[in-house]
């Protein structure tokens, strides 16, 4: 039993750090799953609803507590830290995730619970499942709990944990992720992913034998029409056949298709995903960074879900051709507000925040250093 505990322990640990890693460091992407769950419970529970929505308000302070809380237990239960009270955050934390996951697959209100971040997309049941398994492993840790003794590591260990867990996420809210897996990373090409991969579809058929009306799950009968009628198909990878982009559109003020004025050439793309919350926000060194960019032939547009944002532009001096694409695209590519990206020909060569906005110099460099080669 001793051997089995601690075994769960270890794993579970190593499972938590993983885990809550992934998710803090980039705490914005966890609140905007967070929010997707509130949302779902402000519907669902309506008795509830206005505590929900309060929840909802504060996703992304929450974020930074889960992402912190997760991968500190991780690493107190790695380090033997008072495994007790360890052993009840834990129970707690999975119990909390394993409903949350059960909920999402069995009334199908969220198609990905963001237990990974950005790096692995699991299914809902899959997702459930994995939290089962890992559940059996914290209640064997669990029981055992009264019988571990207190590793003196266990302490400096957790504290360190705390300071760079809450460093890390709070510096990913002030600037960017420091690890980014999106789709819109430095260094990627939007066209390129927005293109189909280049694998074939796998397909089920079924068919209705007309005599026993038996389901037949074979393509064999697809020239027997005499005795069996098509019934339906299924493909098998759809998931492997979509590209890494599919939601991803611009169009112009008059609501025409506008993709080439973000997708083509050199462009320095500032991204407003919302004006509520930076009307105070200052853009005199923006504008001197969008002149200088100018010079070198680089084309300032921005982009924003928010139609009728003229007056603001203006009150902000930002007169650039502006374009409008779908929020949830926008808070996908644009963790922070503002977020500016460098791009040519839709590849990305820079993105900043907008707390270090970059200088000339280097996006000289970036221009010059530019590649057609996509990855």
């Amino acid at each position: 039993m001793k051997i089995l505990a601690n075994f769960s322990r270890v794993i579970v640990g190593m499972y938590l750090i993983f885990s809550g890693f992934l998710k803090v460091v980039d705490p914005y992407g966890t609140a905007l799953k967070l929010k997707e769950y509130f949302e779902v419970f402000a519907t669902d529970l309506p008795a509830l609803g206005g505590f929900f929505e309060a929840l909802s308000a504060s996703s992304v302070t929450l974020s930074v507590i889960f992402c912190c809380l997760e991968l500190v237990i991780g690493v107190a239960l790695l380090f033997g830290f008072r495994l007790r009270l360890t052993a009840w955050a834990a129970l707690l934390l999975m119990t909390f995730f394993t409903f949350l996951t059960f909920y999402s697959a069995y009334f199908n209100r969220v198609t990905d619970c963001g237990c990974f971040g950005e790096f692995l997309k699991l299914k809902p049941w899959a997702s459930f499942w994995k939290n089962v398994a890992t559940m059996v492993l914290i209640v064997i840790l669990f029981i055992y709990r009264k019988k571990f003794s207190n590793s003196g590591a266990g302490t400096p260990a957790v504290l360190l944990a705390v300071i760079i867990s809450a460093g890390i996420g709070i510096y990913s809210l002030s600037y960017l992720p420091v690890i980014d897996m999106l789709p819109y990373a430095v260094g990627k090409s939007i066209p390129e992913q927005m293109k189909r991969p280049d694998v074939a579809p796998q397909i089920r058929y079924e068919f209705l034998d007309k005599s026993t009306g038996e389901s037949i799950p074979s393509e064999e009968y697809l020239m027997d029409t005499l005795r069996y009628t098509y019934k339906t198909s299924t493909v098998l990878n759809e998931e492997a056949i979509k590209p890494l982009i599919t939601d991803f559109s611009v169009v112009d003020t008059s609501g025409a298709e506008a993709l080439a004025d973000v997708l083509e050439g050199k462009v320095l793309v500032l991204i407003l995903k919302s004006t509520a919350d930076i009307e105070n926000l200052e853009f005199k060194k923006y504008r001197e960074v969008a002149a200088k960019a100018g010079k070198m032939q680089i084309k300032p547009v921005i982009l924003t879900p928010e139609t009728g944002i003229e007056t603001y532009l203006k009150a902000k001096k930002l007169n650039y051709a502006y374009y409008f694409a779908d929020e949830k695209v926008l808070k996908t590519m644009a963790r922070n507000n503002p977020v500016i990206y460098l791009m040519q020909d839709g590849l990305i060569l820079g993105k900043w925040s907008f707390n270090r906005l970059p200088s000339d110099e280097k996006i000289k460099k970036l221009i010059n250093n530019s590649t057609t080669v996509y990855r």
